[in-house]
């Protein structure tokens, strides 16, 4: 689960664009874009005639809804319509886990995990990684007009996501003195907005976007560059994974993912950008 501040200088890359087809998230494209050529490749899918992709909502910018139901556009969700497209499947079905779940290897029936999910040795035992498709920064949100600082942030009420690299981060590497653990991205800005913690940390663009849709209560502090790779996850063993792996390296090169990144993630973080997030040291 990480982002990087390459994104700031973010420009669509030349392509061929075709137009979506307007149907429901769970039954088509959304409002998606398509790039490249239909069918290209091939697998055989994990339930018969559609692409099943693991979510973890909330995920502004990521995926645009509330619900999976609701879910339409996005550049998870349009990356993963981008490569059932260039599988020949014309059906994206998606299923809402938690993010412990996902990373833990619990789910079945999918053909991809998307969420955010940062690449670790203990996870590669129980899953496989996709290739990765970006890199990137813990972000710290606060209520706004927050005195939370660089300086005093290791004292503060400290909120982040079970599951995530960031528990053994905050606690080990950060040296955080007072740390919750939530379930849930939803709870977890819930919980700052209210008071009950000063500041929680999660992906940069998962704050950017939290922030943006907060209507002003939320404020991003500060952010971490951890470095690392974010990328899809498989089931162990899946026989589909050198075939996905092969349409997201060739979604890197043709620029559909960069193209993807400014559709949706600057609209989603209200005008700010990762370079425009104060960086703190650790």
């Amino acid at each position: 689960m990480k982002f990087s501040n390459k994104v700031a200088g973010l420009a669509a890359g030349s392509m061929m664009a075709l137009a979506a087809t307007a149907a429901s998230a769970a039954e088509g494209y959304g409002e998606c874009k398509l790039y490249g050529k239909q069918g290209t490749e091939q697998i055989t899918p994990a339930v018969p005639g559609q692409f099943t992709a693991i979510i973890n909502l909330p995920a502004v910018g990521e995926f645009n809804g509330d619900t999976p139901e609701t879910v339409t556009s996005g550049r998870e969700f349009c990356m993963a319509v981008n490569i059932a497209y260039r599988l020949g499947l014309d059906k994206v079905v998606l299923k809402n886990a938690s993010f412990d779940s996902i990373v833990a290897g619990q789910n079945k029936d999918f053909d991809i995990a998307l969420a955010l999910i940062s690449v670790t040795e203990p996870r590669k035992k129980v899953v496989d990684f996709s290739t990765p498709y970006s890199f990137g920064s813990y972000g710290l949100a606060a209520k706004a007009g927050s005195n939370v600082t660089e300086d005093n942030v290791r004292d503060a009420k400290f909120g982040t996501q079970a599951g995530t690299t960031m528990v053994s981060w905050a606690q080990d590497t950060l040296k955080v003195n007072n740390l919750s653990v939530f379930d849930d991205t939803g709870a977890m800005f819930t919980a700052v907005a209210a008071g009950n913690v000063d500041v929680v940390m999660t992906e940069l663009s998962i704050v950017l976007g939290q922030v943006a849709a907060s209507n002003g209560k939320l404020e991003v502090v500060g952010q971490y560059e951890i470095g690392g790779e974010t990328a899809g996850i498989y089931p162990k063993g899946s026989s589909s994974k050198s075939v996905i792996d092969k349409i997201i390296a060739d979604m890197q090169e043709d620029g559909t993912l960069k193209d993807l990144e400014a559709q949706y993630l600057a609209p989603a973080w209200g005008g700010k950008t990762p370079a425009d997030v104060p960086t703190w040291k650790f």
